[in-house]
């Protein structure tokens, strides 16, 4: 059973930083490797879930506009794990984050991790 737990999340003042971390289990490090391309979701309260940022199994990376400078996507295939470093973090990045394979798999969506930025 594939399963994507997150960790990382708290409550930072704005302009803070936190570091979020996915861990993948129950699938080999090697599919991990070549076929999960992974991204970082994040759903507001009262808006629709959208893409912060994807990291391809090549180990490209994509971020959404909003996020673009401040956060940064990165992999341990090694671990099967995923981790997304956010900087100068705002009140606008208030959000539960949640890491999925991109595109994401309905079944794999996990409890998520909550941010809050507030001073």
């Amino acid at each position: 059973q594939v399963q994507f737990v997150e960790s990382g999340g708290g409550l930072v003042q704005p302009g803070g930083s936190l570091r979020l971390s996915c861990a993948v289990s129950g699938v080999s490090g090697s599919i991990f490797r070549w076929y999960y391309d992974m991204a970082w979701y994040r759903q507001a309260p009262g808006k629709q879930r959208e893409l912060v940022a994807s990291i391809s199994s090549g180990g490209s990376t994509n971020y959404a506009d909003s996020v673009k400078g401040r956060f940064t996507i990165s992999r341990d295939n090694a671990k099967n794990t995923v981790s997304l470093q956010m900087n100068s973090l705002k009140p606008e990045d208030t959000a539960v984050y949640y890491c999925n394979r991109q595109p994401a798999v309905a079944l794999y969506w996990g409890q998520g991790t909550q941010v809050t930025v507030s001073s």
